[in-house]
């Protein structure tokens, strides 16, 4: 390692919900830290990835969507994406090649207009169209906003990452490196464990439970035989949401059990034990005192 000229920053990772910002960093990092969903306004926390090179430690914070919020949660969301613009070095604006610019794009060009950050236009899913139909979509973005780079890439096939990373670096300042090189990310085991649950509730349970899903964990604890057990609640917001989680003879929480268990034992590098119920916590998401209790300020 090149101490000598080592850079580190913290970088945003901004854009619409759905463009494929947590599949970017997680592939970026080599590890699942943020979760995946083909959901809208997923990700809830902003999740710092840590992605640790030889000259270079870049510090990828994964933010919830930029949109117009519909409950406190949706207020605390885009609070903490927002936020993120000011404390940063580099900003990537994702946006979908295969969507149309909309006002939720325009939305978010009108606050980075701000922000003295430089910001790196990241033209996802370029995988999904002909290159020639690449250009004007871009002209279209660099017409309404002075990016300090354009990089066309591919979050799920890889594609140009090197190139990002690169361009990412021109823009960090000397500095040092603030985690140790195996660390992937700064959050809380507790978290991390309840987001990858909450994953796979909403790829199970498909439209039937969009958002009212919050996973808390209860306890964590080392075992004799060194296998960790965790107990988890999977709260929703009504009775019949809680019928649904559960499934017919409790099939599709065993589902979303043995899922879970299997990416957090590949997280945790242990064997899991992973204890899960359901309850029912009436319009949690609009209620202050329930989302404070649970981390949401």
């Amino acid at each position: 390692m090149n101490k000598e000229n080592y850079k580190s920053g913290f970088v945003a990772v901004i854009g619409r919900p759905n463009v494929g910002k947590s599949t970017l960093m997680n592939n970026l990092i080599g590890q699942k830290v943020a979760i995946m969903s083909d959901k809208p306004q997923t990700t809830r926390n902003k999740i710092m990835g840590v992605l640790t090179q030889d000259d270079a430690q870049i510090l990828f914070i994964d933010t919830p969507g930029i949109h117009k919020p519909k409950h406190k949660l949706g207020e605390y969301m885009v609070k903490e994406a927002e936020g993120s613009l000011r404390e940063v070095d580099v900003i990537l604006f994702v946006v979908d090649v295969t969507a149309e610019m909309g006002p939720g794009e325009r939305y978010i060009l009108d606050n980075l207009a701000n922000v003295r950050t430089p910001v790196i236009l990241t033209v996802n899913k370029i995988d999904r169209i002909e290159k020639p139909k690449l250009f004007p979509i871009i002209e279209k973005y660099t017409s309404q906003f002075q990016f300090a780079a354009v990089v066309p890439i591919s979050a799920l096939d890889h594609t140009n990452f090197e190139g990002l990373v690169a361009e990412i670096k021109t823009y960090l300042e000397p500095g040092p490196q603030y985690y140790p090189e195996d660390m992937i990310t700064d959050q809380p085991e507790r978290l991390v464990i309840a987001e990858l649950i909450r994953e796979k509730v909403l790829h199970l349970t498909k439209e039937e439970i969009p958002h009212a899903i919050l996973v808390d964990i209860e306890e964590i604890a080392t075992r004799p035989n060194d296998d960790l057990y965790v107990r988890a609640v999977i709260y929703v917001e009504r009775d019949s949401q809680k019928g649904i989680v559960i499934g017919a003879g409790g099939h599709l929480l065993k589902d979303i059990g043995r899922l879970a268990r299997a990416d957090i034992e590949n997280l945790l590098g242990s064997k899991v034990y992973l204890d899960l119920w359901v309850k029912v916590k009436k319009d949690w998401r609009n209620r202050a005192n329930v989302l404070k209790s649970f981390g949401f300020d």
